[in-house]
């Protein structure tokens, strides 16, 4: 069972506010370096008034949960899983490994691991009419279009998942969802290419099962590119979880209606689905191509400083990181592996080229704009020969590890509620009701027939 977050520590400071309305002065506790929303009911200026409450679009600083799951200092450039730092868990960890500890908080014992690796193998397949249910898609649908329907569709197979609160059922539901994603993934890959579906093949690894299904052909066993076979690995332990970002926002927040993890989790492959979210590494690729050729490079990074054009960086600084983040720097290096077992292209000139100017030129260097995991990322799928619009569902196939012990976690606290975020009303006041256009607008009487 996955960990609680831990206990608020006891209040010893507080925020002092003076009303100027009524002169009235407020002492608000805080905890962990927040006040509670709440509190702030108190401030009223007079009788009538519900309190003032806080405006916060976008969440940009506001905390709507207490997560013991991951932690991340922007500032300093850290990531850690559970207390692990990301660096030591993509050189020593795998991928299933980082999936249990996201959910129970501490690294599997040897026997946990086997049974883990044992359960989540068993329940690759999917039911053959979610097979034909893919097959009715257009040869043209999005990837990311079909998982987030399939991973819909999947709570229609296992009714007893809505049995949220059974911990046995919430265990099965979290082990299918992380085994049958790289199935539907896969499946959905091989529809657009209009390829036959693979199925998945049990002996081996979690990565290696998904590339086969993914690359095989008329091979009787499929063997991975070991380079390639390690980069998705690693790249599936740096997405496995962000904090309370978009998508993790909308599993909590869909999941705190206390609907079953597979809708919970399709709503948070509706939100990566959004360009602003999973859709980066693809912009980076886009960037490129717009480049052209690495002669061109002075000319566009001259109009990304002006301004002028519509010229944009893609895949430079983070709204966390702000300085490097930790995670380009492990992809960095995963790269250069990928593209010594590849060769080089013009692509990967104009990139390196980029990231040579990043990390030398005032301007970069000033407003801190380093590469970040999206702009290594999109070159190493690029590379694998993976679609650009396939980059997000491996994206998504990585994630739902994360978004399910945050959706685990937050079905756990006490604390939690149904989400309902409050609104600052602009609309108009009480005003009286229009009559309908029949009433305002009365038709003509009609004309007398002419016939008698």
């Amino acid at each position: 069972m996955s960990s609680t977050p831990a206990a608020a520590a006891p209040a010893t400071d507080a925020l002092e506010i003076r009303d100027s309305r009524t002169g009235k002065t407020y002492s608000l506790p805080i905890t962990d370096g927040t006040i509670r929303a709440n509190d702030l009911l108190q401030v009223k200026a007079g009788a009538g008034d519900v309190g003032i409450r806080s405006y916060d679009p976008a969440f940009l600083n506001t905390a709507s949960c207490r997560s013991a799951i991951t932690f991340i200092d922007g500032d300093a450039g850290i990531l850690r899983y559970r207390g692990y730092p990301i660096e030591q868990l993509a050189e020593k960890s795998t991928f299933l490994e980082v999936a249990w500890l996201l959910r129970h908080g501490e690294l599997p014992t040897q026997e946990d691991y086997q049974d883990w690796v044992y359960r989540i193998t068993y329940h690759t397949y999917v039911h053959e009419n979610l097979r034909k249910f893919l097959e009715g898609f257009r040869y043209d649908a999005h990837p990311m279009s079909m998982l987030c329907s399939s991973v819909a569709a999947l709570s229609s197979f296992y009714p007893k998942a809505h049995a949220i609160h059974d911990p046995e059922q919430r265990n099965i539901s979290i082990v299918r969802l992380i085994a049958k994603l790289p199935t539907l993934a896969a499946f959905a890959y091989r529809h657009v290419k209009g390829l036959p579906f693979i199925y998945p093949d049990n002996d081996l690894t979690y990565v290696e099962n998904f590339l086969s299904m993914v690359a095989r052909m008329s091979e009787s066993k499929y063997e991975a590119n070991p380079v390639f076979t390690r980069a998705l690995e690693v790249l599936f332990i740096l997405h496995a979880d962000h904090e309370q970002n978009c998508s993790t926002n909308a599993v909590r927040a869909v999941g705190s209606s206390h609907v079953d993890p597979f809708s919970a989790v399709a709503a948070g492959i509706a939100a990566l689905y959004g360009p602003l979210h999973g859709g980066a590494n693809e912009a980076v690729l886009h960037m490129i191509k717009e480049i052209g050729h690495p002669k061109n490079i002075p000319a566009f990074i001259e109009q990304v400083k002006s301004g002028k054009g519509e010229s944009r960086l893609m895949g430079f600084g983070h709204r966390v990181y702000k300085s490097y983040d930790p995670r380009a720097k492990i992809v960095k290096k995963l790269a250069d592996e990928v593209f010594a077992q590849v060769g080089m292209d013009k692509d990967l000139e104009i990139a390196l080229e980029l990231e040579r100017i990043a990390l030398s030129d005032e301007y970069f260097i000033k407003r801190k704009l380093y590469p970040n995991v999206d702009f290594y990322t999109g070159l190493i799928y690029r590379t694998m020969a993976f679609p650009t619009d396939f980059f997000t569902v491996l994206f998504a196939v990585a994630r739902t590890a994360g978004w399910l012990a945050q959706w685990e976690e937050m079905l756990l606290d006490k604390e939690q509620k149904i989400a309902r975020p409050r609104q600052v009303y602009t609309g108009h006041p009480e005003r009286a009701y229009v009559p309908t256009l029949s009433e305002r607008f009365p038709r003509p009487k009609k004309k007398d027939s002419l016939r008698k």
